[in-house]
């Protein structure tokens, strides 16, 4: 697999149109971001407009590191057509990896979109080839329900644990390095 050749493309769920993260998408990611009970297992807090703006320009401008590859989404929610959250792969074409993240704003999380969301990503990876996907998951973080999104994706945890998160990835590959 090419680095040139993996850009993230709009993909469709029975509810959500993942749509490939833009810097303008910020005006409206902002809000659904700033709980900040979405940054109590992942520390920081909510990023101010312009710093999102920012964020998402450097994400879309892709890794500066020419054998990794960023792909992020936005969730657009159909019906009401609001952004509710996102979904990224930082892939390693060289090493057929990927490592999956979601995050769902506050008001529709328990709705079952990070599993929606990571499940077509995971089969869009599929279809690159990526044989690895990989995700990390702090013990406890019910509020997300991080855990039922990784078995989603077919994930499985491992016995390895960085900064406190437990390492889940594809099955029969626990002895993997990433």
């Amino acid at each position: 697999m090419r680095r040139t050749a993996v850009r993230p493309a709009a993909l469709a769920t029975a509810r959500l149109d993942l749509l490939p993260l833009l810097p303008e998408h910020a005006d409206e990611m902002g809000p659904v971001l700033a709980d900040p009970a979405l940054h109590a297992f992942t520390g920081g807090a909510p990023l101010s407009r312009e710093a999102l703006r920012a964020r998402y320009e450097r994400l879309a401008a892709g890794s500066p590191d020419p054998a990794v590859v960023w792909a992020n989404w936005v969730l657009r929610l159909r019906g009401p057509g609001r952004l509710v959250g996102t979904v990224q792969a930082t892939i390693v074409p060289d090493d057929g990896l990927a490592e999956l993240a979601w995050v769902v704003g506050v008001p529709w999380q328990g709705n079952g979109f990070a599993s929606e969301a990571a499940r077509a990503l995971s089969a869009w990876l599929e279809g690159l080839q990526v044989g690895r996907l990989v995700a990390h998951v702090r013990p406890g973080h019910a509020a997300s329900a991080a855990v039922a999104v990784a078995r989603a994706c077919g994930l499985r945890p491992t016995g390895h644990r960085r900064d406190g998160e437990v390492r889940w990835q594809s099955p029969g590959r626990a002895g993997a390095h990433a």
